[in-house]
């Protein structure tokens, strides 16, 4: 008697019931986990005793980007690397461990989707390539002395990066404006939340990201350029 649900024949009983995490996203959850967990453990007292208590303020404080040495270097014409590196360390600190959970879940998400298109390489570009054009667009828009810190523009960018795969047809279908109805539905409720909350100006980084974060994923993407002719002879039609 055949069963009434034949298994297909090709089917591979020894791959796991969940892809597994691209290595590039394990190993930036890690970094910015692991400092967190320093943070968090510092800020309980059981690391650095009393001093401890301070450690994220002075991470903050010392990682953080900070738009008046962005101008120091414009107006001096000078490169100072101590201030290029907040470029790309302001991500790994957080203000919270809420904040960098978040974060995480954004990372986690977003980057499992892009990576299982994208190779390894690619998510890394897509995430520091978006902290990096987050932070200088943050610093030429605002004049201000607020730090930006944590890793929301980079995970933005990842946003950015699976919108464009979804917009160029690169994994699944979708069509017209539908490829973008998951910023618009994180940005909007980033400004439900700004509004109750008090929220600040890192608005900015954080949609400069997507927008990195979709271009990138247009030089990376195999296939990138085709793609998006390939989708306005669409529109054409």
């Amino acid at each position: 008697m055949k069963p009434v649900f034949p298994l297909p024949q090709d089917q591979d009983h020894n791959a796991p019931p969940v892809n597994p995490l691209p290595v590039s996203v394990i190993l930036l959850a890690l970094a910015i986990f692991g400092v967190e967990l320093v943070m968090t453990a510092a800020g309980a007292g059981y690391l650095g005793g009393p001093a401890g208590t301070g450690w994220r303020l002075a991470a903050i404080e010392r990682f953080g980007f900070y738009e008046p040495l962005m101008n120091w270097m414009i107006e001096n014409r000078l490169i100072r690397w101590d201030y290029m590196l907040r470029f790309v360390s302001y991500p790994f600190i957080h203000g919270t461990f809420t904040h960098a959970l978040f974060v995480l879940v954004f990372l986690l998400a977003m980057g499992k989707l892009v990576g299982e298109v994208l190779a390894d390489w690619a998510v890394l570009v897509i995430f520091f390539g978006a902290t990096i054009v987050g932070a200088l667009i943050y610093g030429l828009v605002w004049d201000t002395r607020v730090m930006l810190f944590g890793g929301y523009p980079g995970a933005y960018g990842l946003v950015g990066g699976f919108t464009f795969i979804l917009w160029a047809g690169l994994a699944g279908r979708a069509t017209g404006m539908q490829a973008f109805t998951l910023i618009a539905f994180l940005m909007g409720i980033q400004l439900v939340f700004g509004l109750l909350f008090g929220g600040g100006q890192t608005w900015v980084a954080d949609l400069s990201g997507f927008a990195a974060g979709f271009g990138l994923a247009f030089l990376v993407s195999p296939g990138g350029w085709q793609a998006v002719l390939r989708r306005l002879r669409q529109r054409q039609g």
